[in-house]
């Protein structure tokens, strides 16, 4: 069951709602200063991390050893002048992955098509199963610069899930990639999978992989940080806004068998580093 985040986090949730206002004023600088096509005419992605979101818990465990999570909400949408496609294809149902290419779109109206070292892998979990791309977006909780707790991620299915506040000249009016990566089919051969410009795909708090065990965590300062395309595996027009994180208190005020206390100090929507 989910447990209680306590009233203190109303000034970490008021601060979202400011760092919200701040990265939407950064985008808008960016796509003001110039264009994200390439030299040589390709129209490519690029893909915008937002900061960690809608932080929140979970118990686990038994009532004598209780397990606490903290999930949180992640999304990135692409601000770029062209369209982040993949195409998936196996040669056989016996294999467990798709290989996969990048399809390029450029300023002629022509398109292209590179092979991307990430695969399709298809996953099932409660309520859907669909072929997700893996290593598309990765999750650090740090403290004091070090790393205290890796992602459990399983991937992710691309899609247009939401448009972005601000109209790109090159956003379609209805979203481009509406499908569920291929649900409920695992014997697929073929699957397509994207984020349209001035759309994002993101996931809910504690859905597949969305959480982190903080139950033998000490209290401090720590800080989750989401890298979205942090290997450069997928071609972008920039690499400079595909991190972002929270820096958040965490303590103990009622012993280590009730639930924590998160206190939201900052989000940090352009920086991997939030204080």
């Amino acid at each position: 069951m989910l447990y209680t985040i306590p009233l203190e986090m109303t000034r970490g949730r008021l601060l979202i709602a400011a760092d919200m206002v701040k990265q939407t004023t950064a985008v808008f600088a960016v796509l003001v200063s110039g264009s994200s096509s390439s030299d040589d005419g390709d129209l490519l992605p690029d893909l915008d991390q937002a900061a960690p979101g809608d932080p929140s818990g979970r118990t686990g465990g038994t009532f004598a050893k209780p397990r606490f999570f903290l999930g949180f909400a992640s999304a990135a949408g692409n601000v770029g002048e062209g369209p982040l496609v993949i195409l998936g294809n196996r040669r056989s149902q016996n294999e467990p992955r798709m290989r996969v290419v990048q399809r390029i779109h450029h300023a002629n109206g022509g398109t292209s098509t590179e092979p991307i070292r990430p695969t399709l892998r298809y996953v099932r979990s409660a309520g859907h199963a669909h072929w997700h791309l893996l290593a598309f977006m990765r999750y650090e909780l740090r403290r004091a610069g070090k790393l205290v707790r890796p992602d459990r991620k399983t991937g992710f299915c691309l899609g247009d899930r939401y448009r972005l506040t601000l109209t790109l000249e090159r956003t379609p009016p209805t979203p481009g990639f509406p499908e569920e990566c291929g649900r409920n089919g695992p014997q697929l051969m073929r699957v397509q999978e994207g984020i349209s410009v001035g759309y994002g795909d993101d996931y809910d708090a504690h859905v597949e992989g969305q959480e982190f065990d903080v139950t033998s965590l000490p209290p401090g300062r720590y800080v989750l940080v989401h890298r979205v395309n942090g290997g450069r595996l997928l071609r972008e027009s920039d690499y400079g806004n595909n991190a972002a994180s929270m820096a958040f208190d965490l303590s103990w005020p009622r012993g280590r068998k009730v639930s924590p206390r998160l206190d939201v100090v900052a989000r940090c929507p352009q920086t991997a580093t939030c204080p």
